[in-house]
């Protein structure tokens, strides 16, 4: 359903076809049907916030798309709680400026829809697939239920195989999954963001495939910035971006992933496109549900989350799959508070996720970017049968070097190197050539930076650190190692 500010009247607003069971079939394409089932529900009889109060003269199911107008703009709630035979609770998706006692409410017959179409790439959109790019809307009679319907097991398929995406420490020490779930977790300022956009080059350059990106909670300077940067380096064509930007309601931001996923599922189910959904940040997501959870009357549970943190997490998680048609492939940034990794809300997200990869704010303080910290960091795919022998023992041999590295940086500081024995500063060399070798000059910060972008392919990557560890470059500087590609001759 898409808000619109022209005036509107319950004879005007179109709505979308639900099915006999009450809910919108999300696995087909949904056609619009007649205005006239739009009828009046109820009136606001309290708003608390995002949270307002409705007296029905019917109840409406939970998660129904409601509606009233003020000054010629449409204010759209969704239906959360009964709280008795009379009166609900719903959340607004708009600020709730204006909005007050006695305003006629209506029912638009359905759960909230966003319009799809083929020509949706390139665009930047919002909540409600209104264009915020300053183009035409969306040219289209097909909406989408954004809750939609879990797929059949039967047509899901299980996730195999690596998705190189060209950045040597991720390829090397924590590949994503095709069709497979990946979290990049830090603080604040640590990268999430850059690495973020240069996955999605890589999905566009590398696999020819196609990005949806869900800027949950962005700020807005943020936005813009991604935006323009998309557009530069040529990967806004094969981009569809959603944004519920940080000033807009928490019922925004507690959705806008949802609508985002919605098209991610269009492009694959109907478009058949291989797909990257990236979610920037999933922690923004679970900090509206707090909000909201708090102004619908639950109690608090542990550190003051939600009670239904994890239901919340799950209901988005587990329409990311592939099925037989095409695969969604999943990178979502994960604010950690305060650097914990046990908090709730991360710990949530993390049972969920196929690949794990920690950005460390001690390896940017040293320069090493990106941030990746590769002894913390960590994929389901890390054994023999999946990767082969030589990349799973290369990877394990450049776990050890830099562990071992790790454990005897405080005898170094306090000592100096010179106390080591001759195997120890054999290997100390060549972890800290190593750790020097896994940074690496992105795209996304050429303009910045003023150093070309590379992409290096997990062959050349192997290659590279098999050198290292067998001694083949024992006489390359380290500064030769540092924001390069690969080593290899002609490179």
């Amino acid at each position: 359903m898409i808000a619109t500010e022209n005036p509107v009247t319950p004879d005007n607003v179109s709505i979308v076809q639900e099915n006999p069971t009450g809910t919108s079939d999300c696995k087909s394409d949904i056609e619009h049907k007649s205005s006239a089932s739009h009828t009046r529900i109820g009136t606001i009889t309290e708003v608390h916030g995002p949270v307002v109060v409705i007296a029905c003269e019917q109840l409406p199911p939970l998660r129904r798309a409601l509606y009233t107008s003020l000054d010629h703009i449409t204010y759209f709630f969704e239906v959360h709680q009964h709280l008795d035979k009379n009166c609900i609770r719903a959340i607004t998706l708009h600020s709730t400026s204006g909005l007050q006692r006695g305003m006629v409410v209506y029912d638009t017959g359905a759960p909230l829809h966003v319009p799809v179409s083929e020509n949706c790439l390139g665009r930047v959109l919002n909540i409600f697939g209104e264009p915020l790019d300053g183009n035409d809307a969306l040219d289209t009679k097909v909406y989408r239920n954004i809750h939609g319907n879990l797929t059949a097991l039967y047509e899901t398929t299980k996730t195999e195989g690596l998705l190189e995406t060209g950045i040597k420490v991720i390829d090397l020490l924590c590949p994503f999954i095709k069709g497979g779930k990946t979290g990049l977790f830090g603080g604040a300022g640590v990268g999430k963001t850059i690495l973020i956009m240069e996955f999605m080059h890589a999905i566009s350059s590398i696999h020819k495939g196609v990005s949806v990106f869900a800027g949950v909670g962005e700020r807005i300077r943020e936005a813009h910035e991604l935006w323009h940067e998309m557009v530069q380096t040529g990967v806004m064509p094969q981009t569809l971006m959603v944004f519920g930007q940080m000033d807009e309601s928490s019922g925004v931001r507690f959705r806008v992933g949802l609508s985002a996923l919605s098209y991610a599922e269009y492009l694959r189910d109907t478009l058949q496109k291989e797909v990257l959904f990236v979610m920037d940040n999933v922690f923004r997501f679970v900090q509206a549900g707090s909000e909201i959870s708090s102004l619908l009357g639950r109690m608090p549970a542990t550190v003051g989350y939600q009670p239904t943190l994890t239901t919340e997490v799950a209901e988005m998680q587990d329409r990311i799959l592939s099925t037989r048609k095409s695969a969604i492939t999943s990178v979502q940034a994960v604010y950690v508070p305060a650097d914990d990794m046990t908090d709730p809300a991360v710990t949530a997200i993390l049972s969920h996720l196929d690949t794990t990869v920690i950005l460390s704010r001690s390896q940017a303080g040293k320069g090493i970017y990106p941030a990746v910290d590769p002894l913390r960091s960590s994929s389901k795919l890390m054994d023999r049968h999946t990767l082969g022998q030589r990349h799973y023992t290369i990877a394990e041999g450049v776990r050890e070097h830099l562990s071992r590295y790790h454990e005897l940086e405080d005898i170094i500081a306090m000592l100096g190197i010179e106390e080591l024995s001759a195997r120890d500063r054999l290997i100390v060399m060549r972890a800290r050539k190593l750790q020097r070798y896994l940074t690496q000059p992105f795209w996304m910060t050429t303009k910045q930076t003023g150093i070309q972008g590379v992409s290096v392919s997990l062959q050349q990557t192997l290659n590279d650190c098999d050198g290292f560890l067998t001694g083949a470059y024992d006489e390359t500087p380290e500064v030769k190692c540092y924001m390069t590609g690969s080593l290899q001759a002609g490179q």
